[in-house]
């Protein structure tokens, strides 16, 4: 499939420590791509440097051909990408209704009429068609709030009636359900959730599950960070493995499940066989 996302070499360091280290990966349009790893791996760190909250020390982002490499946040979400963080971040004091019609900013347009290059001009004028509110935005702030209201209604009774409740009034989970939320008010090209069911209990994960397969079955393109390894193998189109900030294996899930480097990481020889002396020593100081 055409690559929507491709990275290319990515590198990002930190004083003597490399985070990100050369870095090769692509999302193809539909996909659901998968990037696991153990603590410390550099997941999140690729993220920020996709996304524009960091720029790499070498290496390429394209984003449907065209390089994107360190280009500001607000710009990457006029060009169709979104994302929630690891840790969750919502406006405490709007409504959840609030909150989702934020992430539709950039798809504002009567209320930014074109005013030339003056200085300044810009945002008076959007100020005042603001207080104003001619019928165009009127009209255009209704179908907004018509769409936000539709991406709540996708979580069920988890947010429908707590659509007018200020985004502190909500448990953790449901907050987690408000970022992403807002992230599809944008309407994404490219969705990445990093750690979207981190806090969450068994059936609160499977309830997340449902939601991203959901999203994956309507064709949104997915970058998926996420530990829960059953809800990556259930999802994951492929999957791609970092630890020490290189990609140590790519593949279908099944294949990554099996790699032997991908269960070093995970696990470590060194400490499969303290376990296994450990338990040794266990049962042979058991009393016959």
């Amino acid at each position: 499939m055409p690559s929507l996302l491709e990275i290319r070499g990515l590198t990002r360091r930190f004083g003597g420590l490399t985070a990100v280290n050369a870095v090769d990966l692509h999302v193809g349009e539909g996909e659901l791509l998968s990037v696991i790893g153990p603590n410390g791996a550099g997941k999140t760190t690729l993220f920020n440097l996709v996304t524009g909250l960091d720029r790499p020390d070498a290496g390429q982002v394209l984003f449907e051909g065209q390089d994107i490499t360190g280009l500001p946040a607000q710009q990457l979400a006029q060009r169709g990408l979104a994302r929630t963080f690891q840790h969750g971040r919502v406006f405490a004091n709007l409504s959840v209704l609030d909150n989702v019609l934020v992430g539709a900013h950039t798809r504002l347009r009567a209320v930014k009429p074109r005013v030339g290059g003056v200085p300044g001009l810009g945002a008076l004028a959007e100020l005042a068609l603001a207080l104003i509110q001619p019928s165009a935005v009127r009209r255009e702030e209704q179908k907004l709030r018509d769409e936000a209201r539709e991406i709540i209604a996708l979580f069920g009774e988890r947010l429908t009636p707590r659509t007018d409740h200020p985004a502190y009034s909500l448990s953790y989970a449901n907050r987690r359900r408000v970022e992403i939320a807002r992230a599809l008010a944008l309407k994404p090209r490219l969705l990445l959730l990093d750690e979207p069911t981190a806090g969450m209990n068994e059936s609160e994960t499977a309830e997340m599950l449902e939601i991203i397969r959901s999203l994956k079955l309507r064709g949104q393109t997915i970058l998926l960070i996420e530990h829960k390894l059953d809800l990556v193998m259930q999802l994951s189109d492929r999957v791609a493995v970092l630890d020490d900030g290189r990609k140590i294996a790519e593949g279908l899930p099944d294949e990554v499940r099996n790699d032997p480097a991908v269960i070093e990481a995970y696990l470590g020889h060194r400490h499969v066989g303290q376990t296994q002396v450990q338990t040794q020593t266990q049962a042979e100081a058991v009393p016959a």
